[in-house]
């Protein structure tokens, strides 16, 4: 059973949460505030997804995601916000988020986001026909789940995860924005399509020598993005 953490200071809207995903099978655990959400990220093991909403007493959702980054890369992250400006739904994904949803939502618009994540977490725990990708400097181990350049281990979210691997499957292809999202969001995202271009900017800051000149993760001016090998 999948367990996902809620920070909302809003009972009613908390509550709404909860009994929507525990009618899914989720295992659910509830803050109303971000210190609280941390105390329990700090105590409750294997967490495979945390939803923070970003105006809450205390520390806010930015911050404790931004915590939560520094000691773990493979934990899910959505942000669940009333906040509508493009600036705080980049700013989210800056700081490490997944995914975000902007309120009100649905049921099921919430539930469909947190599977096709979860789907991305546990590419961490399953097992695949090649179990290893070498590019240049780079190395992916799928069953250590480890990326490294010349050596060295480079930390990465669930999503930036898939992204990589996807991108040293297809090395030298050109991958349109669609067919990233189609395949690493999956088909049925309804959220903002930008989400694929905040990510590579993400990555790039992670692997690149210089990201303002991407020797690795390059665009490819009218059609979307490409690993060079």
């Amino acid at each position: 059973m999948s367990k996902v953490l809620i920070l909302e200071d809003e009972e009613s809207i908390r509550s709404f949460i909860v009994i929507n995903l525990k009618r899914n099978g989720f295992e659910v655990l509830e803050a109303g505030d971000g210190n609280e959400a941390l105390q329990i990220l700090k105590s409750v093991q294997d967490i495979d997804i945390a939803l923070l909403d970003v105006m809450v007493p205390g520390i806010d959702g930015f911050e404790v995601c931004r915590r939560i980054r520094e000691t773990n890369e493979r934990i899910g992250i959505i942000f669940l916000t009333a906040k509508v400006q493009e600036q705080d739904k980049v700013y989210a994904l800056s700081v490490g988020a997944d995914d975000h949803i902007s309120k009100p939502f649905s049921p099921t618009e919430l539930v469909a986001r947190i599977q096709s994540l979860l789907r991305r977490v546990n590419v961490h725990r399953e097992t695949s026909a090649r179990v290893s990708f070498h590019s240049g400097p780079f190395t992916l181990d799928l069953i250590s789940k480890q990326f490294k350049k010349n050596g060295q281990m480079v930390e990465l979210t669930p999503t930036e995860f898939s992204l990589i691997q996807f991108f040293l499957e297809k090395e030298n292809t050109p991958l349109s924005r669609d067919v990233l999202l189609d395949h690493v969001w999956g088909k049925e995202y309804m959220g903002d399509p930008k989400i694929v271009d905040v990510n590579i900017r993400r990555l790039r800051q992670k692997i690149e020598n210089n990201p303002s000149e991407p020797e690795f993760l390059q665009t490819v001016w009218g059609h979307g993005y490409k690993w060079k090998g």
